[in-house]
């Protein structure tokens, strides 16, 4: 080999350890992941003309933004997409499939994160008894504290269901109790509350953001919405119409977690006791990653109860955009620059058009009735019986003891019900489990539903509903858990740590996230990861 040619391969080789050297040295020492439950990837844009300057404004201009990002399965629920962000898997991998399902052995309930080994511990009002236990894959949390043992990891919701999921098994987690809001965790994380934590509940700080009454942050010409539940001081304006849907619907905001969940205020405490977290964590103050996941479930009990088209959903947006424009500035300030800093921003999921809009009403799937049916259908071709175990997030779990003990085969049983199914009204689509887990799927409606199942915890049946139908349940107007649009297309903004701003157009599964994130912190992604590393560099 001549001299010249060595020459040039050392060089070359020097250049890219510099560059894998620079690189390194601006790495974030702040990973901060918020999760607005219930936010249509289209809602940043849709409102922005009213959002501030400071607030998602600034997160458009500045950050990467992803046009085009969504969840490939039907099972958007909380639970589900949460743990989808979280370990960078599909349902089918990751284990998790709703908060509750069968055990096919006792024909009992098995919660997600229930658990009788864990004690409740201060401020939990007699509650708490929660662990990951169940959460099979490992997550990002996970990932970087076994890869990086200094770095810490939190993890913040109002409910124990999303703070856990979204966490894992490593860190600190907590949520809020349900009697005075308070913030508490499980003794699976922690044997005591750190001081400040119990001095935070003491002083009742949660409630200094209780709104006492709920008026319109904006004159009401410039609200997009028109439909109106519970908000005060709207009236029709310069022509526009305004539709009164009623309250008969709508929960009584009274207690103090109501005002959490059903307001504005529970995105305010929550962001307000995430920078007592940073900052009393000392997050991000040495070379060591940190990470701290909010998540918002506040967006996702108004889209619920008011629904997607209600003042109160978009109201509870623009209040939320200033609560952003401060914690960006809280944030920066924490870690010196937005060089040290990455902050995320996306959904577990949308939420479906009210079922009770004005402009399109849709009918509601009774669940209840179905789980009668079915019943009476599987009595008569093969006598009375408790059939029908229930019916869990468009999953239909069978007595697999009874089909036994009649001596019937299990896969002919979940044919003939998946058939049968298809009479029921608001159903589009039935899958049986024995094809789901022994077939492939390579596209359409088929590969959704098999995304979504997980053979150990998955339905005897899997079923789709049309196109703006949702459960029958009370008091709620709009709701997720389906493969369309609406629930599937979420927003994906990574904002800091150097990051050129740009908008993406490329098609992105949200599978992509926890490996693209553990790429920017420099550790390898969760365990079972199978999502790709995007190019953001």
């Amino acid at each position: 080999m001549r001299k010249g040619t060595i020459y040039n391969i050392v060089l070359a080789v020097i250049a890219v350890m510099l560059s894998v050297n620079v690189y390194a040295q601006q790495k974030p020492r702040l990973v901060v992941n918020i999760v607005i439950s219930s936010m249509h990837r289209n809602d940043i844009t849709r409102y922005a003309d009213n959002f501030s300057a400071g607030g998602f404004n600034r997160l458009l201009k500045e950050g990467v933004v992803f046009n085009n990002a969504s969840y490939n399965y039907m099972q958007t629920t909380t639970p589900v997409s949460l743990a989808t962000l979280s370990t960078g898997a599909m349902p089918s991998t990751h284990g998790i499939i709703s908060s509750e399902w069968y055990d096919y052995i006792n024909n009992k309930r098995v919660s997600l994160i229930n658990d009788e080994k864990e004690q409740s511990i201060k401020f939990s009002s007699a509650t708490g008894k929660y662990s990951p236990r169940n959460l099979l894959a490992q997550t990002l949390g996970d990932a970087l504290a076994k890869q990086n043992p200094q770095s810490q990891v939190a993890t913040i919701a109002i409910t124990p269901l999303s703070a856990v999921v979204m966490n894992g098994h490593k860190g600190i987690v907590y949520w809020m109790e349900e009697q005075k809001s308070h913030w508490t965790t499980s003794s699976y994380y922690t044997a005591t509350l750190p001081d400040w934590v119990e001095n935070y509940n003491q002083e009742n700080i949660n409630q200094i953001y209780k709104l006492l009454r709920w008026n319109p942050l904006f004159s009401y010409d410039k609200y997009h919405n028109s439909q109106v539940s519970k908000i005060e001081g709207i009236h029709s304006k310069a022509g526009k119409k305004v539709d009164f849907v009623g309250t008969n619907a709508v929960p009584d905001i009274v207690t103090p977690i109501q005002h959490m969940q059903y307001t504005p205020a529970g995105n305010s405490a929550t962001i307000a006791f995430a920078k007592q977290v940073m900052a009393k964590m000392n997050m991000g103050k040495d070379e060591n990653p940190d990470m701290l996941n909010i998540v918002l479930d506040t967006p996702r009990f108004i889209a619920e109860t008011f629904g997607p088209e209600s003042v109160e959903y978009e109201d509870m947006l623009y209040r939320l955009d200033k609560d952003l424009e401060d914690f960006i500035i809280f944030a920066q300030a924490q870690v010196g620059s937005t060089e040290n800093l990455v902050i995320t921003i996306t959904s577990d999921h949308g939420t479906s058009p009210s079922y009770n809009a004005p402009t399109a009403p849709q009918e509601r799937f009774n669940v209840m009735q179905a789980e009668v049916i079915i019943n009476a259908f599987l009595g008569s071709q093969y006598g009375n019986g408790n059939w029908v175990l229930g019916y869990i997030d468009r999953n239909i779990y069978l007595n697999h003891n009874l089909i036994y003990e009649k001596k019937l085969n299990v896969a002919d049983i979940q044919y003939d019900v998946a058939t049968f199914a298809m009479q029921l009204r608001g159903v589009s689509h039935a899958i049986p489990a024995e094809a789901l887990r022994n077939s492939y799927f390579g596209s359409g409606y088929a590969l959704k539903m098999q995304n979504g199942f997980y053979p150990k915890r998955s339905g005897d049946v899997v079923i789709n509903l049309m196109p703006g139908w949702i459960e029958e349940r009370t008091a709620i107007r709009s709701t997720s858990g389906s493969m369309y649009l609406y629930d599937t297309e979420v927003p994906l903004i990574i904002f800091g740590a150097g990051l050129r701003p740009r908008i993406e157009q490329e098609d992105v599964d949200m599978i992509d996230f926890a490996p693209t994130l553990a790429d920017i912190i420099g550790i390898w992604a969760p365990t079972a990861s199978e999502g790709e590393t995007l190019d953001i560099k």
